[in-house]
This record gives C-alpha cells, sequence and structure tokens, in this order.
C-alpha cells in the first residue's frame, strides 16, 4: 500500500511541472480573455448579446461551421484512400504513399498557401492551362472564395487524418478479413461491411482532429479566401488589432474554446478514449 501511494506520489511531482506550464501558458492567459469579454468597452453581457444579435458575426459562426464539415468530410475520405494504400500496399506503393504523407510536414503553412495562389489564381497554371487547350474562354473564380480555401485546407490537413486511420487500420485482424472472403464475400463487399466498420475508431478519430484544426484556421483561409471568407480565427484577429474590439473579439474566443471543448467533452463521453489512439 506504501509503495502504491509513493509511486502515485513520484508520478504525481512528474507532472506538476507540466501542470504548471499548461496553466501559466494557457488557463491563466484565457482568463484574461475572459475578463475582457466582460469588461471591455463597459462591463456587463452586452459583447454576449450582440453575437446572438450582430448578422455579420452569426454569418462568420455559419461559414466556419460549414466550411470545417466540408473540409473534414474531404480530408478525411482522401487521408483514408491515402492510409489503406500506406498499410495494405505493396512496398513500392507504400513508399510513395509514405512520401506523400511526411513531405508536407516539411513545408510551411504560408508557403503551401501561396502555393495554392499560384495554382488557382486567374493567372495561375490550371488556368493558363485550360485555357491554352480551349476547354474555357474565361478563367474560373477558382481562389478568393470558400472553394479555395477548402482545397488549401484539405491539403493541409490530410497528412494529420492519417495517422489515426493508420492505427486503426493497424490493429485489424487479418483472420476476420479472411474468413469473411473464405465465406464468399467479394473483395468490395469485404471492405465495406467488414474493413470499413472495424476502423470506424480511427475515422472518428480523424474527423474530430480535422474539426477541430479547421475551426481555429487563419493562415490559409485569409490567403486563399482573400478577405471574402471571413473564418471565425480571422474575425478574432481583425476585431482585436484592426476594429479594434477587444471586447467582441473576447467574446468570440470564449465561445470558439467553449464549443472545442463541448464537443471534446461529447466525444469522450460516447467514444472510448483508447478508440482514438
Amino acid at each position: 500500500m506504501r509503495g502504491v501511494l509513493s509511486d502515485r506520489m513520484g508520478a504525481a511531482l512528474l507532472m506538476a511541472p507540466l501542470l504548471l506550464f499548461l496553466v501559466l501558458a494557457y488557463a491563466w492567459p484565457f482568463l484574461g480573455v475572459v475578463k475582457w469579454s466582460f469588461t471591455l468597452p463597459t462591463p456587463g453581457l452586452g459583447q454576449y448579446d450582440a453575437l446572438l444579435t450582430d448578422d455579420l458575426v452569426q454569418s462568420v459562426f455559419i461559414r466556419t461551421l460549414r466550411i470545417a464539415a466540408i473540409v473534414t468530410v474531404v480530408s478525411v475520405a482522401a487521408a483514408y484512400a491515402i492510409t489503406v494504400v500506406w498499410v495494405r500496399g505493396s512496398p513500392a506503393q507504400r513508399l510513395i504513399a509514405e512520401f506523400c504523407i511526411l513531405v508536407p510536414f516539411w513545408i510551411s503553412v504560408l508557403t503551401r498557401a501561396f502555393g495554392w495562389v499560384a495554382l488557382l489564381s486567374n493567372r495561375g497554371l490550371i488556368n493558363t492551362w485550360l485555357q491554352s487547350i480551349g476547354f474555357i474562354s474565361e478563367p474560373l473564380t477558382l481562389v478568393r472564395n470558400e472553394f479555395g480555401v477548402v482545397v488549401g485546407m484539405t491539403h493541409f490537413l490530410i497528412p494529420f487524418a492519417v495517422f489515426p486511420l493508420a492505427s486503426a487500420m493497424r490493429s485489424l485482424d487479418d483472420r476476420v478479413l479472411l474468413a469473411a472472403r473464405g465465406l464468399g464475400s467479394s473483395r468490395t463487399r469485404t471492405f465495406w461491411t467488414v474493413f470499413v466498420p472495424m476502423t470506424r475508431s480511427g475515422i472518428i478519430g480523424s474527423a474530430l482532429i480535422v474539426f477541430v484544426f479547421s475551426l481555429g484556421f487563419f493562415v490559409t483561409p485569409a490567403i486563399l479566401g482573400g478577405g471574402r471568407s471571413v473564418m471565425i480565427a480571422e474575425l478574432i484577429y481583425l476585431r482585436i488589432f484592426q476594429s479594434p474590439d477587444w471586447g467582441l473579439g473576447a467574446a468570440i474566443s470564449v465561445v470558439l474554446v467553449l464549443f472545442v471543448g463541448a464537443l471534446m467533452a461529447l466525444l469522450f463521453r460516447y467514444v472510448r478514449p483508447k478508440q482514438l489512439i
């Protein structure tokens, strides 16, 4: 009994510096933001009332949720296909898939965003090529709108969605798949009725990671949206540094943090934590 208590005390002492760092680096500044949301410019709930009545703020919230949902679906679907090749493909296929997964981590988000601008702008490579072959007469509007934002965010987030899926796929028992094939199931039916349901935990984990990241994206929407597809993070920046309306910006930040926390709480309530690893 005494040994168990000493082990727990030792673990608590090891965790104490990390907890102290989290409190000083995150919790304490966040409490300051909460204070701003209730005191600036005047004390009260006026800033939270503005969240419910301001059409601009509501439209940005709706746009953010819509873009985050689209990016989540597209990113997880693309990551699933890549992960299947990475985990169950031939050695050559695995090498190519691993290259495609890891190389994006070596390129900064800013460089990738401007790369997509070079590809998607009116005089970019895609529009220039389509016009040169006579497929279109006028350049397509592929950037400075929600389409460009979704493309850039999806490209950035696909690698993050791969790893929970890979963990789920590698934990599968191949004997289950062989049993399904032995009972007469086709490869396609085995994939959709056995393989995909058994990797559900990875799908949920990937969707959570991508959706939460999407809610707080700033650089990519600011560059590819061109100020026409403003999302929550950019709105907070504008309210804090350009308006300035610190109280409303702080209130939006608090609501965003609480929303993400509620999402995490619901997920861990209905999904076992080990399924997300």
